[in-house]
């Protein structure tokens, strides 16, 4: 270890080293960050400004705010970081800088994923308890599910970094990825990171545990319940209410969980979905919610009026 360097500096080697490719992919990026600005923003203005939408019943559906607001976290934590490299020759990261952006993304994505699982749970309530929907989904339960999602994503972040700490890096600085994620960090390390990746699986083994059934249980129920309606207007206008949901759920969790479980290698398929789910759904949620939620749909029309 005496003869070695260790770094306290990263090369991120991004997508591409070809500069007229990095042209092209500044431009796709800055646009798909400036569009999700948008769409995310505008999610937020208008579910705080629409008096329709905070009722009870709609206890959720008023959190989509908090959704949009960690979904341009998990955006501004990584994109404006790969736009500065595309331009640049150099692009390095400090060894503070690297876990700062990890601390970031690793609070923001799970905390949005525990309260995607918490939103399955009040779409299974609506659709399947309408009259008692209130009595489910009281105050006091929506602030705990929404306070342990932040409890979540705060814990199981803090716990991941610090252990960051224990590692030396050294031989090679250069992580084969666009961003600081803990996978690709761990490449780097000449002290054995076994016990880094067993944590870093065991509490995303342990995040999808606790959410994923609670997901699975919803939609199984949700899915008998609308197979049970007997008019086919009645169904589709249940299952527009889900569908939306299920399909951000797909994308976040099913790639997620991929990256995070699977053993690091540094492929170029781990960068694809690592884009996924750090800057593709950001982009998609508010899309998709604003398309497929006809009360978010009637309420923006109110607005734009």
């Amino acid at each position: 270890m005496n003869n070695l360097t260790v770094f306290s500096e990263f090369i991120l080697l991004g997508l591409s080293a070809d500069p007229h490719v990095q042209a092209l992919l500044f431009v796709l990026f800055l646009v798909i960050y400036l569009l999700t600005l948008m769409g995310n923003l505008v999610m937020i203005l208008v579910i705080r400004t629409d008096s329709h939408l905070h009722t009870p019943m709609y206890f959720f559906l008023g959190h989509l705010q908090l959704l949009s607001f960690l979904d341009v976290c998990l955006s501004s934590v990584i994109v404006p970081k790969m736009l500065q490299n595309f331009l640049s020759h150099k692009n390095s990261i400090s060894l503070c800088g690297c876990i700062t952006q990890s601390f970031f993304f690793i609070l923001s994505g799970t905390t949005g994923g525990c309260l995607l699982s918490a939103m399955a749970y009040d779409h299974y309530a609506a659709i399947c308890h309408p009259l008692l929907y209130t009595i489910i989904m009281n105050k006091s339960l929506c602030i705990v599910m929404v306070s342990a999602a932040w409890a979540m994503g705060f814990l199981n972040s803090l716990v991941n970094n610090l252990f960051i700490y224990k590692l030396h890096f050294c031989g090679s600085n250069t992580i084969p990825h666009f961003s600081c994620e803990l996978p690709s960090l761990l490449l780097l390390s000449c002290t054995d990171p076994t016990a880094n990746e067993l944590l870093l699986s065991g509490s995303t083994a342990f995040l999808g545990l606790l959410s994923v059934p609670l997901i699975l249980f919803s939609y199984c129920r949700i899915i008998s319940a609308i197979l049970s309606i007997r008019s086919s207007g009645g169904q589709g206008k249940a299952f527009s209410t889900c569908s939306s949901h299920l399909t951000v759920v797909l994308l976040f969790y099913g790639t997620g969980l991929f990256r995070y479980i699977s053993p690091p290698s540094g492929s170029l398929l781990e960068q694809v979905v690592s884009i996924q789910y750090s800057v593709l759904t950001s982009l998609l949620n508010p899309i998709i919610y604003s398309l497929k939620n006809q009360e978010v749909k009637a309420a923006l029309q109110r607005m734009l009026k």
